[in-house]
């Protein structure tokens, strides 16, 4: 790596690494190629600590820096936009969006992070599995942090203590030296307890602690009880906190790691944070100190330990409890197997279907096929997945006896390897798939899986689409199932309830039954407090390749759905307030066609310049009493755009591709003298129309895939926004004393973003305010005083002054770029969202 640029090859990946020359840890000379050397030596060892667990990364993109002057750190959990496809990667729901995570499971996916200078690496103590799920957690963690006046010494005290206490309920235990100043010490688990069971667990542990050794140990994080004691940290069981990896860089001014150690370097005097040079000697010696929490687990309060089988045990669990060993000639043992093999296999139950299976995180990841394998690219054939399989059954061939689960006849259709360009757990995959001579695959074919969101019961894996793709296609467009669809689709209800009959095929034949298909009931009638706006992600014209996308400029105003019946049209806001009377230019019912209907739009208002303007449009926001709305409507006229038809005729069209919704608008849509337009749908190049927006100084444009549904409520990356400006929205949580002339008025506003149930400060803005914001601005903060920040890490020259308020106010910034650190620089305000809730708003990019 001795050049400033090279082509790799890492576990069949080709990556280029850049600027090996450059100088991550100045105070060492430590270079980025030396940081790639370090994360391929230990791959072997930290990749079991850290595998199928969603990464969050510290990125240093200029270097750490010195003590005297830090680096800039980006702290990121989205796996950014321009990450290879085969990246392993996991999608987890939030409550207010989905945050797509890497999974560090390979040596390719190191080098990767090692490119993007992602130092360090933090996990959760819980594994998600092949279907997206959260498991149990597997390891307990203690963070023993030493308070001012305490040091190493002291949490090896601390950790000698706990040590005993875990050992007496039948958890060994390994130390972690933090790289920092602390501890880290983990226990393995057999899974079988929740998260909120072992945070209470380590919670009571940590108090037995400081409750046994006062002047030693505090379980309370305050600084200021901490001094000269060992703040034992249990809140890292959380399910929502994470750890650092063990065997994962730090970014500190030297480049320390976080590194496993034996019970007798601990007990050591001469114990100290060891460098990446150290770590990587220990593990070409072969030590691993680590791999004893990764292959044995117990239960805190039994002795009995638990082997793992590589993370699969707690995966399995489904496919043994189903199976009796004695009954059955299927495997049970999880053997291992080679990391990419696949097997089809051609099985006779109740009914004849083919079992698809793929090799990955230590079981064989199945879906039924109940219309056998798609031998061309236009017709998706409904795939089911089902339990995880060991790895063994690869191999299987043989009768399953009657009265047992699947009982009937498995033959292998083909085998061999597979290629993986893609795998999200539970929702996509796609792969190449090599079969065997004479197989029946014929040779190589291509295959992408998609879940298409439909499923039943808490044991229901959903139904997915499988699909062969062309060699000249590399993007899986899956045909939504709705009345109307050509014949290429598959049928919604005859093939959903075929392969639920797979499913079920236990029952046929006397084994354990799964759940029956439910009769057909009509549709019940639509409501409209069960359809909300589908919001879209912030993105890059990058994002856009390799599907099918319509274009329509953004419209700078606030989103709202139009709703009505055979009486009357209603606006709504996007966060489910009526807003009727604020725009009644917009709901008279001759404006509209007849019947009931749901649309969805954004109103904005025009301001001097001749194009839309978020500040004019502010004047209306916030009138409500009929008089106040009457005098604005000459001054500020409003009118609304259509972009989408929610609903029609009492049919919910939601299920419908876009590009089919956006006919039904057409239809539906008329001209008129009413201040209601249909947005138009561009199909020019993406280029053009972004600089198009830019002359006419519009906000961005608005990038819809022709396929995607509407899903109410979510954002989705089948919406892509791109601004020409960056814009944030943000919850205001305090505000600074005006000076000059502003005395008596407010200076500044502290504003944050909720992140994972908290406030984070992202900063203080004080420039944009007109002067009847100004002086409304007072008023409203003095109404949701409050005594305590609800922020957790504002800065002190921030807070110096400031008066806290109660989160719940929102507004609109723009600003330069993010800090390293994770604040706005240069914010200017834009105005209220008064149509949006605090727990609305997430970070743009």
């Amino acid at each position: 790596m001795a050049g400033a640029k090279e082509r790799v090859r890492v576990a069949g990946r080709e990556l280029t690494l850049t600027n090996l020359d450059k100088i991550i840890y100045p105070e060492t000379g430590t270079t980025k190629a030396d940081v790639l050397a370090y994360y391929a030596a230990v791959a072997p060892v930290l990749i079991p600590a850290a595998a199928n667990r969603p990464a969050t990364r510290k990125r240093w993109v200029n270097g750490v820096g010195t003590a005297a002057e830090p680096g800039e750190v980006f702290f990121q959990k989205n796996l950014e936009d321009s990450a290879p496809g085969w990246l392993p990667r996991a999608a987890i729901t939030h409550k207010d969006r989905t945050i797509y995570y890497p999974l560090v499971n390979d040596p390719a996916t190191l080098t990767w992070f090692g490119q993007i200078n992602s130092l360090e690496i933090h996990v959760p103590q819980w594994q998600v599995d092949s279907h997206g799920n959260q498991l149990n957690p597997d390891r307990l963690v203690l963070d023993l942090d030493p308070g001012e006046g305490a040091g190493l010494a002291e949490c090896v005290e601390v950790a000698l203590l706990a040590r005993t206490i875990l050992q007496d309920v039948g958890l060994e235990t390994v130390p972690v030296t933090s790289g920092s100043k602390g501890i880290h010490l983990y226990a393995g688990l057999d899974g079988s307890q929740t998260s909120d069971q072992i945070s209470a667990f380590a919670r009571e542990l940590a108090r037995a602690l400081e409750a046994d050794h006062p002047d030693l140990a505090v379980s309370d994080m305050k600084k200021t009880l901490r001094t000269g004691k060992v703040l034992v940290d249990w809140s890292q069981n959380n399910a929502a906190k994470t750890t650092i990896v063990p065997y994962s860089l730090r970014g500190r001014p030297t480049p320390m790691v976080a590194a496993p150690r034996t019970w007798r370097e601990i007990s050591s005097p001469n114990l100290r944070q060891l460098d990446y040079q150290a770590v990587m000697r220990r593990v070409k010696e072969g030590k691993d100190p680590f791999a004893a929490v990764e292959h044995g687990g117990g239960h805190p309060g039994g002795t009995e330990q638990v082997t793992h089988d590589g993370g699969a045990h707690q995966r399995l669990e489904r496919y043994r409890s189903m199976r009796d060993p004695d009954a059955t000639p299927e495997p049970f043992s999880g053997a291992p197997g080679g990391g990419n093999t696949f097997v089809i296999q051609e099985h006779h139950a109740s009914r004849l279907h083919f079992d698809f299976r793929l090799e990955h995180e230590g079981v064989l990841v199945s879906w039924a096929l109940p219309k056998g394998v798609p031998e061309s690219g236009g017709k998706n054939h409904l795939a089911v997945q089902t339990e995880d399989h060991p790895l063994d059954y690869a191999t299987f061939e043989g009768t399953i006896p009657k009265g047992q689960y699947g009982a009937g006849q498995v033959t292998i259709w083909d085998h061999g390897t597979y290629e993986l360009e893609k795998w999200i757990n539970g929702r996509e995959v796609i792969a190449t798939l090599t079969g065997s001579e004479g197989g029946g695959l014929g040779g190589t074919k291509k295959f992408a899986l998609i879940h298409t969101g439909r499923g039943r019961g808490p044991d229901a894996e959903g139904q997915w689409l499988i699909h062969l793709m062309d060699k000249d296609h590399h993007t899986f467009h899956p045909r939504r199932t709705h009345a109307g669809d050509g014949p290429d689709a598959d049928a919604p209800d005859g093939d959903a309830a075929e392969g639920d009959e797979v499913a079920a095929d236990a029952a046929a034949s006397g084994g354990k039954a799964e759940q029956e298909p439910a009769a057909k009931t009509p549709a019940p009638p639509l409501r409209a407090e069960d359809f909300s706006p589908m919001m879209a992600t912030a993105g890059t014209a990058a994002d856009l390749q390799g599907s099918d996308w319509k274009f329509e400029l953004k419209w700078d105003g606030v989103r709202a759905l139009v709703v009505a019946d055979d009486a009357r049209v209603r606006i709504i806001s996007r966060n489910g307030n009526d807003v009727t009377g604020t725009y009644p230019e917009l709901t008279e019912r001759s404006c509209w066609p007849e019947g009931p209907f749901i649309a969805d739009g954004e109103i904005f208002a025009v301001g001097p310049s001749g194009k839309p303007d978020f500040g004019v449009l502010q004047g209306r926001m916030k009138l409500t009493r009929p008089g106040d709305v009457a005098k604005a409507r000459a001054a500020i006229p409003v009118r609304l755009m259509l972009f989408d038809l929610l609903a029609d005729a009492g049919q919910d069209l939601r299920r419908l591709p876009f590009a089919k919704r956006r006919e039904r608008l057409e239809q539906f849509y008329r001209p008129s003298d009413c201040p209601v337009e249909l947005s138009p749908v561009l199909d020019e190049k993406i280029e053009h129309i972004l600089e198009s927006a830019r002359e006419l100084g519009l906000e961005g444009v608005m990038a819809k895939r022709t396929d995607s549904r509407y899903v109410s409520g979510q954002r989705t990356r089948t919406w892509i926004k791109i601004k020409l400006e960056q814009t944030q929205e943000v919850v205001v949580g305090g505000w600074r004393p005006g000076k000059g002339g502003r005395q008596g008025s407010v200076g500044s506003l502290l504003v944050g973003i909720p992140d994972a149930g908290k406030l984070r400060y992202v900063g203080r803005v004080g420039s944009g305010f007109s002067t009847r914001e100004l002086a409304e601005l007072r008023q409203k903060v003095d109404k949701l005083a409050r005594k305590t920040p609800p922020f957790e890490d504002v800065p002190r020259e921030d807070a110096a002054d400031a008066r806290w308020v109660t989160p719940r106010l929102v507004g609109e910034v723009t600003f330069g770029e993010w800090t390293g650190s994770g604040k706005l620089r240069h914010p200017v305000w834009r105005g209220w969202r008064l149509d949006k809730d605090a727990e609305d708003v997430v970070a743009e990019s």
